[in-house]
């Protein structure tokens, strides 16, 4: 963490950033910790990421450590699996839940739980991720990380999503789990999104933003 934060009570520590960047490591580090400090600890992930060696039961990092974990799709269904004596709650790929989980995590914390968060905060277009926005301004502690940019070695902050090598549409799906063949960690000015194709867009997709630049001229 940042700074060392600490309370009577139940608090949030959300781990943002993005892929590569070494979250998963971070939440496992402060897991194995508590447990070291002898306190009762759960973890869970979404059941989405199964890319690493235990599957949908472990939270897994990129250089292979694992710690095993309830798999989860919905913060209904972690609400139900909470142990009452469970003092520290940990939550890896949040973005993939749903905005419930916001409402979970304060109602931890209220009830004296240690809650740790650890997920992406944009998607592959630069964009706000699920829950994430919400959770980042009710957490008490957040850290940010980042990876390095895989084609000019500045840090990374954005997730370069590649699709037959080629950057993905704006209009392709926000949800594809991958791993080092679908994603790249990249700097805002290496990030690239392809435009979307007009002749696929539905009304039910996202509308590919102008720059602010855009607008102003346009509005003259």
């Amino acid at each position: 963490m940042s700074a060392v934060f600490q309370l009577t009570g139940g608090w949030i520590e959300v781990i943002a950033g993005v892929m590569f960047s070494g979250k998963s490591e971070e939440l496992m580090r402060r897991v194995r910790r508590a447990m070291i400090a002898k306190k009762r600890v759960q973890v869970f992930k979404s059941h989405l990421d199964d890319r690493y060696s235990g599957g949908v039961y472990a939270v897994g990092s990129h250089d292979g450590r694992t710690i095993e974990a309830f798999p989860v799709d919905s913060s209904t269904q972690v609400a139900s699996r909470i142990d009452p004596l469970a003092q520290v709650i940990a939550i890896d790929e949040v973005q993939f839940l749903d905005a419930g989980i916001v409402a979970l995590a304060n109602d931890l914390a209220a009830r004296g739980r240690r809650v740790i968060l650890a997920g992406i905060d944009t998607d592959f277009r630069g964009e706000p991720f699920g829950p994430m926005p919400q959770l980042l301004c009710v957490a008490e502690v957040v850290d940010k990380l980042h990876a390095i940019c895989v084609l000019c070695g500045s840090p990374a902050s954005r997730n370069q999503r590649l699709i037959d090598g080629k950057p993905a549409a704006y209009d392709s799906p926000t949800v594809m789990v991958g791993g080092a063949e679908a994603y790249e960690a990249r700097c805002r000015a290496c990030h690239a999104v392809a435009k979307a194709d007009p002749a696929q867009l539905r009304l039910d997709q996202p509308a590919e933003p102008q720059s602010y630049f855009e607008i102003k001229t346009s509005s003259k």
